[in-house]
């Protein structure tokens, strides 16, 4: 028995599974950003409980 007999013993006449996340595909729609207002918001939300820390610990 050669090695190719061995390994293909118990293999389907087809081996190849169909992927299972196929690659291409059709377009995609395009990531929607969050807009300039929620990095601003997201900053000013930052620095003011850095500056209450400050105020409540001098």
């Amino acid at each position: 028995m050669t090695d190719s007999d061995f390994y293909a013993h118990d293999r389907p006449p087809h081996p190849t599974l169909p992927e299972d996340r196929p690659r291409g595909g059709g377009p995609k729609a395009p990531l929607m950003h969050g807009g300039r207002w929620t990095t601003v918001g997201i900053v000013l939300v930052v620095l003011l409980i850095v500056v209450v820390g400050i105020a409540m610990f001098p």
